[in-house]
């Protein structure tokens, strides 16, 4: 099973002036909510974090979306048994997410552990459908932290384009 987290960071607070109706993408994306993220395999007891504290949360969330689709591009679906890769880079630092779809699984290994690290490796419509969740979670939980940014079009726009599962 899947969980994907977040934890926003106190160090990199959000621009106390930031206007969240109308921030911009590059602003959704880049700027703000500004933290770590984690991706785990709670039957292996087993995840991929970061621990930097300058993630962009959001970003992370809406990358993870665009590149389960990406991986899905294949007309045969789950019956491909050719490998599709996709990559989640970090602006800020050289590392990595890399992923690996295969038939209907994909791995997930990151840059920055050991190389005998065996991937993550989950189901495609279940990463599809957890990305999805994390997604629409995290924009409920920053709504909630600011009142303004629910009445962003960007934000109607992202949700409509990767509704839940």
């Amino acid at each position: 099973m899947i969980d994907l987290g977040y934890a926003l960071s106190h160090r990199f607070p959000d621009p106390p002036q930031t206007d969240y109706r109308t921030a911009d993408v590059r602003a959704l994306r880049h700027d703000l909510f500004c933290g770590d993220v984690y991706l785990a395999d709670t039957a292996e007891d087993r995840e991929l974090s970061t621990a930097w504290g300058w993630v962009p949360v959001l970003d992370f969330a809406w990358a993870l979306c665009d590149i389960v689709e990406q991986l899905d591009l294949d007309p045969r679906g789950s019956r491909s048994h050719l490998r599709h890769h996709a990559e989640l880079d970090f602006t800020e630092s050289a590392d990595r997410l890399r992923f690996e779809r295969r038939f209907g699984w994909v791995d997930i290994t990151a840059d920055w552990l050991p190389e005998d690290e065996p991937p993550l490796s989950f189901s495609h419509s279940e990463l599809r459908r957890e990305a999805r969740d994390f997604l629409h979670d995290l924009i409920a939980d920053l709504t909630d932290m600011h009142d303004d940014l629910a009445q962003n079009p960007v934000l109607w726009d992202l949700q409509a384009r990767f509704p839940r599962i």
